[in-house]
């Protein structure tokens, strides 16, 4: 049995999950900034995290619901996902987003499982609080982690595909360490790096 894990965003899906969310309330350049500095390894990424979402307060359920339903999909990911499941691979989505975006587009595209995190609310309305798997700079790593020993997958049978410095921990459990259109610390890190944005170039390293 072979594993791969996929960050979700700007790797499964083109663009941040929580810009998308912070657009309505004015906010998108806001949290952008610092999402991307996040991304850069230039903050703790629970830091990060608790403060946009802390933005992020009074928006509707309803409203994270559609916008995350509508989210752009990465070229070539479904195609990618497909082919890998040929060739063996058990499919994971790793995302320090939220499971409203993770979930119905991880089985939209045939993934096996999604972590993630999840927005509280009251009522329907978000209380700009967060709580899940994927917390901590090293969150991915750990579950990565824990999957191979629950399921039985070594390191050299894993893969991981991401972009940011919170994929930084996942790369060290994974013999194939992808950086795909990733900030310069996760290239850094990486054993392969795409520069484009379709996912099925990944197929060409994977053989």
């Amino acid at each position: 049995m072979k594993l791969a894990v996929f960050d979700f965003d700007s790797t499964l899906m083109d663009g941040e999950t929580i810009d998308y969310l912070a657009e309505p309330l004015g906010l998108k350049d806001k949290v952008a900034s610092i999402t991307k500095r996040a991304m850069e390894g230039e903050l703790d990424f629970f830091e990060s995290l608790t403060t946009r979402v802390a933005l992020l307060k009074g928006l509707k359920k309803s409203q994270v619901d559609n916008i995350c339903r509508n989210l752009p999909i990465m070229n070539g990911a479904k195609e990618t996902i497909l082919e890998l499941k040929k060739r063996g691979y058990r499919v994971v989505c790793f995302s320090g987003g939220f499971r409203n975006a993770t979930s119905p587009i991880s089985k939209s595209l045939g993934i096996d499982a999604d972590f993630s995190n999840i927005l509280h609310d009251i009522n329907g309305v978000l209380t700009g609080r967060v709580g899940g798997d994927m917390m901590f700079d090293f969150s991915k790593g750990d579950m990565l982690n824990r999957l191979q020993n629950l399921l039985k997958i070594s390191k050299e049978n894993t893969i991981a595909i991401g972009d940011g410095a919170n994929d930084l921990s996942m790369f060290e459990y994974a013999k194939t360490k992808i950086a795909f259109c990733a900030k310069p610390i996760l290239k850094e890190a990486s054993t392969h790096s795409i520069d484009t944005k379709d996912l099925t170039k990944i197929l060409d390293i994977i053989k």
